[in-house]
């Protein structure tokens, strides 16, 4: 008997290991013995962590040498951790935050990248459990403390990696959006610019989109997967999404989309325009009907819906003119010129007949014959010679409310 009543078992005489006094002493038995089957354990790691690809799995000789040493820096702080216990265990390998970078930097995805760390936990702790049994570490519960912290340890090492893994993710995926952004520009600019990064074909058949809405790109995504058609898109810092759909024949590319009726985003639309020079015809048409979308009641414009108008709406000599010449000077009448504009509205569509304006506003013959009067008074012109300009001037009025 050992000094302080420990029974110490002579290996000599039984054949079987002294038993470690204290966690500590078996901390660094049970260590010392999966170091022992490092080799083992490494080709087992090694052998279940490469079965388990994506089918965008890379094969860059140092993403795969930086994922061999990650695997030998995870099984080294797992040993020392086991030997030093969860409270004196050290930081996060840098070996292995880099490779959760490159991972992320790569495209590898992060469920991969967890899968494969699940498989080796899983595999080290069936070591762990048979080396503690052959070596009589099972006593005093000391195999479910060092279980307990080896589980610990390791939901801090899939954080610390996620984090790293997302935080590079995101980096890579701006990057590369800004790149494609800055492509499509210089090409929308008539740059000449390199194409084939874009993966979409410039000599299709094209429809312009802009999209507004903070599900327009998962929503124009789903509508190019529904059509069958080429996709080209882009997202911009205002949070609007540009898009083009492509095709072989002009006649697929359709632009009454019920689906985008329906999405809860503000859609802009081109008209169906060929080759690179109709690509970019139909993004400036989409480009300058967004702001009567983003205005008016429908949340799908097509642009040769408000060709005149969209024009207008990009000169400021004409947003600004008209009103002031056509619409400004009916406002001084008792009501603001609400009636003036109502009955103006309905004249136009009317086709300048009296009668029928009459019947559409509810008010006889007389009436409206009493108010055109006074407008003309008041414009100093017939209503019939400026008809165009009338009713560009309510359109944006009526737009620019």
């Amino acid at each position: 008997m050992a000094p302080g009543g420990v029974i110490l078992i002579d290996v000599r005489a039984t054949g079987a290991p002294i038993l470690p006094r204290t966690l500590r002493e078996r901390r660094a038995g049970l260590a010392t013995r999966l170091r022992a089957r490092l080799p083992d354990l490494e080709a087992s790691v090694a052998a279940r962590v490469f079965a388990i690809s994506e089918p965008r799995e890379i094969t860059d000789p140092e993403y795969l040498q930086g994922l061999r040493n990650s695997l030998s820096a995870a099984l080294g702080y797992a040993l020392e951790t086991i030997e030093r216990g969860e409270g004196r265990a050290p930081a996060v390998p840098p070996a292995l935050l880099t490779q959760a970078r490159m991972a992320g930097r790569h495209g590898v995805s992060l469920d991969t990248v967890l899968r494969r760390y699940f498989a080796g936990y899983a595999l080290l702790s069936e070591f762990v459990i048979q080396e503690a049994e052959d070596g009589q570490l099972l006593q005093d519960a000391t195999l479910q403390e060092i279980v307990r912290g080896q589980g610990a340890l390791f939901d801090r090492l899939i954080v610390a990696v996620s984090e790293e893994h997302r935080r590079e993710s995101q980096a890579t995926t701006r990057s590369s959006e800004q790149r494609r952004a800055e492509r499509i520009e210089r090409l929308l600019d008539g740059e000449m610019v390199e194409t084939s990064e874009l993966n979409y074909d410039l000599g299709l058949f094209h429809v312009g989109l802009v999209a507004h809405g903070p599900e327009a790109a998962d929503t124009i995504r789903a509508l190019a997967t529904r059509m069958d058609k080429r996709l080209l898109l882009v997202r911009r810092p205002d949070e609007s999404v540009w898009a083009w759909l492509g095709s072989g024949r002009p006649r697929d590319l359709g632009t009454e989309i019920p689906e985008l009726e329906r999405s809860g985003i503000t859609v802009a639309l081109g008209e169906p325009s060929g080759d690179v020079n109709g690509w970019r015809l139909t993004h400036r048409q989409a480009k300058a009907t967004l702001p009567i979308a983003l205005r008016g009641r429908e949340s799908v414009v097509r642009y040769a819906d408000v060709a005149l108008l969209a024009s207008i709406l990009e000169d400021d000599l004409l947003t600004t003119s008209l009103p002031a010449l056509f619409l400004a000077p009916l406002e001084h009448q008792r009501d603001g010129g609400d009636e003036a504009q109502r009955t103006l509205r309905a004249y136009l569509d009317a086709g300048f007949n009296v009668s029928s304006a009459a019947a559409a506003l509810g008010v006889n013959r007389n009436t409206v014959a009493s108010r055109i009067r006074g407008m003309e008074a008041t414009l100093g012109r017939p209503l019939a010679a400026c008809a165009a300009e009338l009713e560009v001037a309510l359109r944006l009025d009526e737009a620019l409310r």
